[in-house]
């Protein structure tokens, strides 16, 4: 029985991502690299909803904030960091590091940023330069409401960076619509990629930005990426395999269409939500605002999430994990994102809710309910 891979990142490959990563290397400065690396900064163009510019760095999504910053503000610069969960508190912490007067709007975590709470932090700080905003908390599995945060942004005319690495891909994500001026996600959620790929996507207010921005950069600065990129290659040394295997990825998501992506993770998120609570478990995330590509959920009463994460890995081949800051060992938290269908979610969604009831029963012998659980599925 394989491994029921259901982490909220690095998430499964698909065959055709798998298949591209076995390419042969080359000439990163050829026609051949050219003309893949300008139809997958089109099609990732597609997946964002956007007209702008999208650029690729080898690194991660948390490279992302880094970028974020060097390119768009100057060391001093006031800036509004909301955070409510882990991610949104890093984002913050990166800033307070690289010198900025960050500003901060702290949401309890599992709660979102609603748009009021926004606008109140946006008043009583009138000079921010920017906001810093999570839309997916992969910590929570808590969706924030991108759209009406986003014009709130705009109505105080600031600029909106956006972490989407849980997002982008998954969840509805309307760039150029909703007035978003940066986005910034990584290859391994769902992109259905191997970590390692950084993926900006930039609107035109950033260009303006990045002019006066006052910090010193070399291999972010998204200038040298942008003019580089519209010649489809890189400023340094493309990583070829991780490249191979976005643009197999995003061509099987432009052949799926970014609509259905965005339904089909919906119906799949739906899915999980409700076998969470037929098993008795409680979510993490207000009503209203789960995530439709990662789910939290609270053990039985009385059970760490390092038990139940070790039960449902050795005895059911199911690999969740654990929460993060103070809810790391009080939450699970399941990955539904990227390559991700009905029948595995179901799967894994029976062994949750079998560890669970052998856990109010204060079982921990396992043997062969994996095998079992195979068969009976079968």
């Amino acid at each position: 029985m394989s491994m029921n891979f259901r982490l909220p990142g690095p998430t499964p490959l698909p065959p055709q991502v798998v298949e591209a990563l076995g390419q042969e290397m080359i000439p990163h400065r050829g026609p051949a690299f050219r003309a893949l690396f300008a139809e997958t900064l089109d099609l990732a163009r597609k997946a964002h909803r956007t007209a702008g510019d999208v650029l690729v760095w080898a690194g991660t999504g948390s490279a992302g904030w880094e970028v974020a910053i060097v390119n768009l503000l100057s060391p001093g610069d006031p800036v509004l960091a909301v955070a409510n969960g882990n991610f949104g508190e890093r984002f913050a912490k990166v800033g307070e590091r690289l010198g900025l007067d960050v500003r901060r709007l702290e949401i309890p975590w599992g709660e979102p940023v609603r748009p009021e709470d926004l606008r109140a932090a946006l008043a009583a700080n009138p000079d921010v330069r920017a906001v810093f905003l999570v839309h997916n908390e992969t910590s929570t599995a808590v969706t924030n409401p991108l759209r009406e945060l986003a014009a709130v942004v705009r109505e105080h005319g600031t600029l909106l960076v956006v972490d989407a690495v849980s997002a982008a891909g998954a969840l509805p994500l309307e760039m150029d619509a909703w007035g978003i001026d940066l986005v910034l996600s990584g290859s391994q959620k769902a992109w259905m990629c191997p970590p390692g790929l950084l993926i900006v996507a930039a609107g035109p207010r950033v260009w303006d930005a990045q002019q006066r921005a006052g910090y010193p950069r070399f291999f972010w600065d998204m200038a040298d990426a942008r003019t580089m990129a519209q010649d489809g290659m890189t400023p340094t040394t493309a990583p070829l395999s991780l490249i191979y295997a976005l643009h197999a990825a995003l061509r099987m998501i432009d052949d799926e269409g970014i609509e259905q992506v965005w339904a089909r993770h919906r119906r799949i998120g739906e899915v999980t939500r409700r076998g969470i609570r037929d098993a008795g478990l409680r979510l993490l995330a207000a009503e209203g605002y789960e995530s439709d590509s990662v789910t939290a959920f609270f053990p039985p009463e009385g059970v760490s999430a390092k038990t139940m994460l070790a039960m449902l890995r050795q005895d059911y081949r199911v690999e969740a994990q654990a929460g993060q800051g103070h809810l790391a060992d009080a939450i699970v938290r399941v990955g539904h994102m990227g390559w991700v269908h009905e029948p595995e979610m179901r799967e894994a969604l029976a062994a949750i809710s079998n560890a669970a009831s052998r856990l109010r029963r204060g079982e921990s012998d396992g043997a062969g309910v994996a095998v079992q659980l195979a068969k009976a599925a079968s």
